[in-house]
């Protein structure tokens, strides 16, 4: 008996129809693959499963018996749990209050507590039960997700990107922890881009393409190549990565230490870096570390940096609004799309005036519609964003089409500096070869980028010097062509062979891109 099955599920949306008659079968302890790329589908069809999204035609048969799921409740009596790609949790709580949210409540809260911190040290997800959601970063989020939906003990789970928050030697941890479930007969719906992971883990894939099933195939028999065929029609383009013109340190950071501006925040540790024009300083790290510390000091968030202790082309900035710092050339991308990239009932028009107000304000200050629009519509146009038109609403789009708008809506702005938090998140793999190409592209301008992701992988692609950062401190700087995956992951404990603090002269900055230069040539 398969433990879920579609018939002709089909959901159409004002502008689009998500689905358009898709067939799925799974079996008890199955790892089924949902591939696709943005916009593809699939997040739909999971809602569909889960019961946040009706259907408009079509039949779901749950253990051989043809059910109606009317919400995520009634779903999870059934034994059906989600960790969504956006995540569903409230702010105000704690990640306690949040699981027992989503339990049975049979039991008191700190007993959730107490299965929290058994669950989360088991499969090597590190929670906070007492922290408040509000105080976490996106990484941090969704291990919560995830422990919730463990704590259900489903038999299906549904996991939308679950690896994005992990080091490698914990995404080996998290395979194992699934195929033991999968072992006790829990069927496991796995959307990822890391078609990697696809092949490694995951017994079946069903492609969508358009919101329909366009192949299902065994992924372990399959290339990277041939399963991106068969998602975009096309291999991704490959990525151009020439030798580095560095220029001078356009963003210094010296002795930067700043306590924690709440309770369950990480204090930053005499952090110093130098970043030059022509270069893409890679972040590697786990969430919670101090990312999130970092980045709001460098973006004018937190203006409590001491003096002198952030440069921009040499001139002090640390006390700085975010506004003159975008005057000065410096632009930032938060890692949390909508909510702080975009206000998601807003249109992706009025989403451009969150920084671009330089371009489309006339010379009386009011603010032009026509050019507003124009600007919307010139970057859904360059970066390929599926959506309906410069008056859709953020929150209409996929969280890979709404990520390119938003890197886009940063990088058409001819920035000297750009900052950005996971550019290319949850995003397919076509798609990440556009941001990742478009990065280089402005590196290669004489712009300067420093990536925060905690994709391994992507900052190996495209970073030409590497830090980690790890309990509020920076790692001493590597050429990307002597690093290694195996290495990076042992300095995202702490561990790495002096301690520098993550302190580097300009010489020294200077001196590993001669490495990196020798090492390419």
């Amino acid at each position: 008996m398969l433990r879920l099955e579609l018939h002709d599920i089909s959901k159409q949306y004002p502008s689009v129809k998500a689905n358009d008659g898709v067939h799925l079968k799974v079996a008890p302890g199955e790892i089924h693959a949902v591939l696709g790329e943005n916009g593809a589908g699939k997040s739909t069809l999971m809602k569909i499963i889960y019961g946040a999204v009706r259907p408009d035609a079509g039949e779901i048969r749950w253990n051989g018996q043809p059910v109606l799921i009317r919400s995520p409740q009634e779903a999870r009596q059934l034994g059906i749990s989600m960790v969504f790609q956006h995540f569903s949790l409230f702010d105000t709580l704690s990640a306690a209050e949040n699981v027992w949210l989503g339990l049975d409540k049979a039991g008191s809260l700190a007993d959730v507590s107490r299965r929290i911190r058994a669950v989360s040290g088991q499969y090597g997800l590190d929670v906070d039960p007492e922290r408040p959601v509000h105080t976490l970063s996106v990484g941090e989020r969704q291990r919560v997700e995830i422990v919730r939906a463990l704590l259900t003990g489903p038999q299906l789970l549904i996991l939308d990107e679950p690896t994005s928050v992990l080091t490698p030697q914990a995404v080996e941890k998290l395979f194992v922890t699934l195929r033991q479930l999968a072992a006790g007969g829990c069927s496991i719906l796995y959307i990822s881009h890391k078609l990697d992971e696809i092949r490694t883990l995951c017994h079946h894939c069903t492609v969508l393409r358009g919101g329909r099933v366009t192949g299902e195939v065994d992924p372990s028999k399959e290339s990277n190549a041939s399963l991106s065929r068969l998602m975009i029609g096309a291999e991704p383009p490959q990525l151009v990565h020439r030798p580095p013109k560095t220029g001078p340190v356009a963003l210094g950071v010296s002795g930067l230490s700043l306590p924690r501006s709440h309770p369950f925040g990480t204090d930053l540790k005499s952090l110093s870096l130098a970043l030059r024009g022509g270069e893409i300083l890679g972040v590697a790290g786990v969430s919670g570390n101090g990312q999130q510390e970092l980045l709001a000091a460098l973006s004018g968030e937190d203006r409590r940096a001491p003096q002198g202790s952030i440069l921009l082309f040499g001139q002090d900035i640390s006390g700085q609004s975010p506004r003159r710092r975008r005057d000065a050339g410096l632009h930032f991308l938060p890692e949390e799309r909508l909510g702080r990239g975009a206000v998601p009932t807003l249109s992706l028009a009025d989403n451009t005036l969150l920084t671009r107000t330089e371009a489309v304000h006339g010379a009386s200050g009011w603010i032009r519609v026509g050019a507003v629009r124009a600007l919307a519509q010139h970057l859904i146009t360059r970066f390929n964003v599926k959506a309906g038109g410069p008056d859709a609403a953020a929150k209409s789009l996929s969280g890979g089409n709404l990520q390119k708008f938003l890197v886009g809506r940063e990088i058409d702005a001819g920035p000297k500096v750009l900052i950005v938090a996971q550019p290319t998140w949850g995003v397919d793999v076509g798609a990440a070869a556009q941001i990742r190409g478009e990065l280089l592209k402005l590196r290669d301008s004489g712009c300067a980028v420093l990536v925060v992701s905690e994709e391994l992988d992507e900052l190996l692609e495209i970073s030409d010097r590497l830090v980690v950062m790890a309990q509020g401190r920076l790692s001493p700087s590597i050429p990307t062509a002597r690093a290694t995956v195996e290495q990076l992951g042992a300095w995202m404990s702490g561990l790495w062979p002096q301690d520098g603090g993550g302190a580097e002269a300009a010489g020294d900055t200077q001196d590993s891109h001669g490495k990196v230069l020798n090492a390419q040539a």
